[in-house]
């Protein structure tokens, strides 16, 4: 059942639940910040309407900073800015920044410990039809690797606005993660938004735990509820921060179920699947699956066809689920 310490949506399993992309709660985040805080600047790479800036600049302008299609400059603009009391959101799309500009983030941004907020947009195959030019699936893995930054992937429009407003009081580099697309509103404006990893789903004598992260979250949830139906029980745990990875949250629910499967919307080696795998090796061993992009591109289409077509919905994580238990 839906854990009601957390308050979250009791409708996000009907047919008409809202559904709203978590871009969208970046956006609302940003305008927040321009009230509250006058440090806030925003810079963006010739993508304003897209990326959800736009609000921001025409309430702000004197705040905002249009760079072109110029990633390399706007990430140098914003460690510039980020080293001078400002709190810099550079905005572009993750295969873009830090895709394109990866290493002058490290350089300026990075190695110098500004003070930046980079929201990567368009992430993950959820991007669809704009193919796989544009489907960042490897961004977690490529920005986790950097020393002294924190990786945030919110798993719907709330927690993307509360993550937004949050990083812009962590002191130091931040990587935050958004989708395109509209995908299920999980949480409520109640639901309580930190680092330590949230269990939505929760049963009792689990017999694994999935951990999801953004928008793959619901698939989770999908799979979690069905699970249950045919007897078989499981926590289902929400990771919006993949580093730093909550290992205390980790470890317990793996020492209540002794096995676990990672659901992400991104290449199945270096992202939410790896971080959780070497905190297993480091401190506690269990079979582990990972559901994601299994080491492809993929294909332009509907998000929710390719979803299904990489493996990656719900019936994917329930055999992953009843694989994992029959390795224990």
């Amino acid at each position: 059942m839906l854990n009601p310490a957390l308050k979250l949506n009791p409708t996000m399993f009907e047919e008409a639940a809202e559904m709203k992309a978590t871009r969208d709660g970046f956006g609302t985040g940003l305008v927040y910040l321009g009230e509250t805080n006058p440090a806030v600047v925003v810079l963006t790479a010739d993508l304003n309407e897209s990326t959800r800036t736009e609000e921001f600049s025409k309430k702000f302008p004197e705040r905002f900073f249009e760079c072109g299609v110029a990633e390399q400059n706007m990430a140098a603009m914003a460690a510039g800015l980020g080293v001078s009391k400002k709190i810099p959101f550079m905005s572009s799309y993750a295969t873009f920044s830090p895709g394109k500009n990866w290493e002058t983030i490290r350089t300026t941004i990075i190695y110098n410990h500004s003070n930046v907020k980079i929201a990567g947009h368009h992430s993950g195959i959820m991007t669809g039809p704009d193919g796989a030019t544009h489907q960042a699936t490897e961004d977690i893995a490529i920005t986790r690797c950097w020393p002294d930054i924190e990786v945030i992937v919110p798993c719907d429009s709330h927690e993307s606005k509360r993550a937004t407003i949050m990083s812009a009081t962590i002191d130091g580099p931040v990587y935050l993660r958004f989708s395109r697309d509209k995908s299920v509103v999980m949480t409520t404006e109640e639901t309580p938004f930190d680092k330590k990893i949230q269990t939505f789903w929760v049963t009792e004598n689990p017999q694994c735990t999935i951990f999801g992260t953004g928008h793959m979250l619901y698939y989770a949830m999908l799979a979690g509820k069905e699970l249950e139906s045919e007897g078989i029980n499981v926590l289902v745990a929400n990771v919006a921060f993949i580093k730093p990875l909550d290992s205390e949250g980790v470890l317990d629910l793996i020492e209540k179920t002794g096995c676990a499967v990672s659901v992400e919307d991104h290449q199945v080696m270096g992202g939410l699947g790896g971080a959780i795998a070497e905190l297993l090796a480091l401190k506690r061993p269990a079979p582990m699956e990972f559901v994601g992009l299994q080491n492809t591109f993929a294909e332009s289409g509907s998000p929710k066809d390719i979803i299904e077509k990489y493996g990656m919905g719900k019936n994917a994580i329930k055999e992953a689920v009843k694989k994992v238990i029959s390795r224990k």
